[in-house]
């Protein structure tokens, strides 16, 4: 079986090497931080996430305006909006992330598969607040510096980082490092599996308050919220089940209200 981990960092170097993320104009930047916003939330803190396509799902919703999204998604009281702009496997777009920071004052997170410096610098040219990064990537060597120094590197450029973890060993490797945010990614991405007990197995053995933890993937409603909750996790980063929704902005706010 293929390890699509392994195809996700192969086709992320290609991608970089072919200069996609120089194509990209200048925004205003933004002062916003994800982590304040998470943190001074009184509901259950949801990033909402705006993807069209993904590997396991297909076309999960057509004919998308990303202003309109976002702005749904603000109404329905997301603390903040993640935005793929990997163009392979998930048909993200630099340029319509731009449209979502021209569009909705809410911290805006950059999720890609990053591997170079030069897509920290794209996140922080199109107006990103924070970026992800995939801690197995490093450890694979898909990376062109270690997690250390790109975790420096996003700071120096003022971006906040969410370090993404599946396994427990990559989560306590994650918790030594000076990630922002640590995410507890459910979904195995060497063959794209979902559980949501893979937060539960690891915040159940370790159970951590300093430390700001988002649960990933497979969230599809307010009884995963309150269950996720429970075992520990502080936010909850969504996409699929709102992208899908026929009212995006009554999905979040479902979300939103699960606590």
């Amino acid at each position: 079986m293929v390890d699509f981990l392994d195809v996700l960092g192969r086709d992320a170097r290609e991608t970089v090497n072919m200069g996609y993320y120089e194509t990209i104009r200048g925004v205003t930047s933004s002062s916003l931080r994800l982590k304040e916003a998470v943190l001074k939330c009184r509901n259950a803190p949801i990033i909402a996430e705006i993807k069209v396509t993904s590997p396991s799902l297909g076309v999960i919703r057509k004919n998308v305006d990303v202003r309109k999204v976002a702005s749904a998604m603000k109404k329905g009281g997301a603390v903040g909006i993640s935005f793929l702009t990997e163009p392979k496997h998930f048909g993200g777009s630099l340029e319509a992330f731009t449209e979502v920071r021209d569009q909705v004052k809410l911290p805006l997170l950059m999720k890609d598969i990053t591997v170079s410096r030069a897509q920290i610098e794209a996140a922080a040219e199109t107006g990103a607040n924070a970026v992800l990064l995939i801690e197995p990537l490093f450890k694979r060597g898909y990376c062109e510096c270690d997690v250390h120094s790109m975790i420096a590197y996003a700071h120096s450029l003022g971006l906040e980082v969410l370090l993404e973890a599946h396994t427990e060993e990559e989560f306590l490797s994650s918790l030594k490092t000076e990630a922002d945010m640590i995410g507890i990614n459910n979904r195995n991405l060497k063959n794209m599996e979902v559980d949501l007990n893979v937060t539960k197995r690891i915040l159940t053995k370790h159970r951590i308050k300093e430390r700001l933890i988002v649960s990933e993937s497979g969230i599809q409603s307010p009884a995963d919220i309150r269950f996720l909750h429970q075992c520990g996790a502080h936010a909850f980063l969504v996409g699929s089940s709102i992208m899908s929704a026929n009212d995006i902005k009554e999905k979040v706010r479902e979300l939103v209200t699960a606590l």
